[in-house]
């Protein structure tokens, strides 16, 4: 029992002091993920949410699913999704959630973080306060958590702000911008019109439906809009719409999105609980009976509101050209993505996205403050300009960078400096090396792995798959589209194709080979050869010998030109690094077929070329006349851990008649070993929205679920069953001593051979 008596001073709160190496500000996607990146390095991390859950827009409060370069598989960057951590997340939660329950999510968020034993995890904790050492350095900050009625005064030589709203770089004093740039500042056509379509992007509230079987009336709120019916936007409506495909439920963008943004809030509330009524009370949707408002979010998503500034600005440029930077650590590939301020009261589109060819860099420079010394940038307020911030926003994109911000801190404090110091051109190879270790994949950067001892082994395998075509298959395909498929092909070299097709009378098809403009993209914008075959009615076999060659080495596209009175024959064969796309709609983003810019706007026009989803995007039932040499053992050591566009698969792959195909990797003499690593095939190109969206399956088909290691004397000394992770990390207690190690493989599905990326092997 407590009893205390009347005290005429006034008291204080209960104050905890914590020291560490790293403080992170904010527990969204980027937050958690440099906090755990960093962790994982062995150095102290304090990780401050105000929030009583992680995830940010991704978390159970908002309910928006997360995404990046893929796009809802929507564009043409192919084997895009991020690397890392965040995909490590994402395969856990597709085992556990493949329904996209955001509930779930959460505790897989919290789970991660709860494991990492080096992370101080302070939730419902807002920073108030920023105390610095001098000018140019953060010393401490200050926060209030409202559950426990406690101060915290968190300590770090180091600060990471992922916070959305920017609120220690903004009490620090650092440089920020807030709005829309002149078209003439960063030479950006698609710079708005600020008078006409707003400064910044507003906010969006979402709401989730259910069914009870039985009539529910609905009685309105007060507050609630009268005028649902007058909205711009409610013909977007669709009953069984849920979330985040009521993203165009928003509002704020000529408001001050961080300190009107309650006032944001309550007006999305009128207008969603208006809607409501308008759904319910018109009598125009009486399939609506038996619905009731099952959640309507509290908090809602936020887009935009500070950018600070780095020692480099994304811009639009840096998107469409795909311009390489020498300090890349990341990468987008989200369209560029700008709505009109005034949301779901606006005349205009709900959104205006452009897409770029392929996926673009981002300069570590954009990750730390230009004017405050020891603070990284991480999340949706690193240094771009409003244009490229339309792109580098979306989550997958955030938490991507935010994963070098915590490996370039682990840096920065084991070698005591201070995270400018790592952007040189001598210094920033050392941060790309250990990213790409961990599976991050930064485009078109190469980092030879000196230490791996792989790359001094002899390797040899029971089978290398000589690709010479797909096993024919019962499933026949009708050509609405355009239907291409993907091959690795070398420059100055012809090629003999040869198909099935069903024409339902006698027609034409024309067959194409396209390739790409530059070897930054998947997008074929150049027709290498193409030739019109008559068909007869009936099946037929067709052959097409090209006779003009690429000008590189790249992947190209095999192109069946649309045409409804042709059947064409499918294979069940998936095989790592091969893969069709059609020239179709993709609904879920922008994307008509075709992408057609005004003149004046500087991005580029172009045709989409994209996938279906498991368990479409079969292959086409191919065959060639010479064998295709790409998936070689010695695929192995080149450090790749997906397809490029420079028209490598960078995977060993298995024949497909191999049911324990195997890897043997020997040294001249013995190695201690302490560490191996494999990375196997997680379907980059699959998009793994983390909720709301469901997934063909809870383990992505191409990853090897089973494997035994075993040493020189054939003794199994690792033996792993039920993985579904792209990355598996064995670290031994005591080095290993051996002169060779084999890994054997088990063959899961039948139409699937076992592939692998990479194996690398440490001492």
């Amino acid at each position: 029992m407590i009893v205390e008596e009347y005290s005429s001073q006034q008291r204080k709160l209960k104050t905890i002091k914590i020291s560490s190496d790293l403080v992170v500000v904010g527990g969204g996607l980027a937050g958690v993920c440099a906090a755990i990146t960093a962790a994982r390095t062995g150095i102290k991390v304090t990780l401050i949410q105000d929030r009583p859950v992680l995830g940010g827009n991704a978390s159970s409060e908002v309910r928006l699913w997360s995404l990046g370069a893929t796009s809802h598989m929507g564009n043409n960057n192919r084997w895009s999704r991020e690397g890392g951590l965040i995909n490590e997340i994402l395969l856990e939660n597709l085992k556990r959630n493949k329904e996209g329950n955001s509930l779930i999510f959460d505790t897989v968020l919290l789970e991660k973080v709860y494991e990492e034993k080096n992370i101080t995890l302070l939730l419902n904790t807002a920073v108030y306060e920023v105390k610095k050492e001098n000018e140019l350095n953060i010393e401490s900050v200050t926060a209030f958590c409202s559950q426990n009625s406690t101060t915290y005064k968190v300590f770090a030589p180091l600060f990471c702000d992922s916070s959305g709203d920017g609120i220690v770089a903004f009490m620090a004093g650092a440089s920020f911008r807030m709005g829309a740039e002149t078209k003439e500042e960063f030479d950006e056509g698609f710079a708005p019109n600020v008078e006409d379509y707003g400064n910044l992007l507003g906010h969006s509230l979402y709401f989730y439906t259910k069914d009870l079987g039985k009539p529910v009336s609905y009685s309105a709120p007060s507050f609630a809009i009268k005028n649902a019916e007058e909205l711009p936007r409610i013909k977007n409506y669709q009953l069984g719409d849920h979330g985040c495909k009521l993203w165009w439920v928003e509002y704020g963008g000529r408001m001050d999105t961080i300190h009107e943004s309650e006032n944001i809030k309550f007006e999305l509330w009128k207008v969603v609980y208006g809607i409501w009524n308008y759904v319910k009370n018109s009598g125009k949707f009486p399939e609506a009976a038996n619905l009731t408002l099952e959640w309507v979010g509290t908090i809602p998503g936020k887009r935009e509101s500070r950018r600070f500034e780095g020692d480099f600005m994304l811009s639009q440029k840096d998107i469409v050209e795909q311009r390489q930077q020498y300090d890349a650590i990341a990468f987008g590939g989200w369209a560029m993505d700008l709505h009109p301020a005034d949301g779901v009261y606006s005349e205009h589109n709900s959104c205006t996205q452009w897409h770029s060819k392929g996926v673009y860099t981002i300069p570590y420079r954009c990750y730390y403050s230009k004017d405050i010394n020891n603070l990284f940038l991480a999340g949706r307020i690193i240094s771009a300009t409003h244009v490229a911030f339309g792109s580098s926003r979306v989550m997958l994109t955030c938490a991507h960078g935010a994963q070098a911000v915590g490996k370039a801190a682990a840096i920065c404090i084991k070698e005591g400096i201070k995270p400018r110091v790592i952007s040189s051109k001598k210094n920033i190879v050392k941060l790309q090396l250990l990213l790409n270790r961990d599976g991050q994949s930064i485009p078109r950067i190469k980092t030879p792995d000196h230490e791996d001892l792989v790359t001094q082994a002899n390797l040899t395998s029971s089978s290398n798959l000589d690709f010479k075509g797909f096993t024919p298959s019962s499933d026949w395909h009708v050509l609405k589209f355009g239907f291409a498929q993907l091959l690795p092909l070398e420059a100055g070299k012809q090629y003999t194709f040869e198909f099935e097709v069903d024409a339902g009378e006698s027609t034409t098809l024309e067959i194409q080979l396209n390739s790409s403009s530059a070897c930054t993209h998947f997008t074929p914008d150049v027709q290498v050869d193409k030739k019109i075959i008559q068909l007869i009615p009936g099946r037929q076999k067709v052959k097409f010998h090209t006779r003009a060659t690429l000008l590189q080495d790249h992947y190209a596209f095999f192109c069946l030109v649309k045409n409804e009175k042709v059947k064409i024959r499918l294979s069940e064969d998936r095989i790592t690094g091969l893969m069709t796309v059609q020239n179709k709609i993709n609904k879920a983003v922008s994307n008509f077929g075709k992408q057609e810019p005004p003149a004046n706007i500087n991005i580029d026009q172009f045709e989409f070329w994209t996938p279906d989803r498991r368990p479409g995007g079969k292959n086409l039932a191919l065959t060639l006349e010479n064998k295709l040499p790409i998936f070689n053992v010695e695929n192995l050591k080149n450090q790749e851990i997906r397809p490029t566009s420079d028209g490598n698969t960078n995977a060993w792959v298995a024949e497909l008649n191999d049911d324990s195909p195997f890897v043997s990797m020997t040294w001249k003499s013995p190695k201690n070993i302490k560490t191996i690593r494999l990375f196997f095939d997680c379907d980059y190109d699959h998009s793994l929205e983390s909720t709301l969206m469901e997934h063909p399956e809870d383990a992505i088909p191409f990853i090897v679920a089973d494997y035994k290691i075993k040493d020189e004397s054939d003794t199994v000394i690792k033996e792993v069953k039920g993985n579904y992770q792209t990355i598996n990390t064995i670290t031994f207690e005591k080095p290993i001593s051996t002169k060779s190690l084999t890994f054997q493989f088990s063959k899961k599905l039948a139409h699937v051979p076992v592939a692998v990326f990479k194996i690398s092997v440490y001492a």
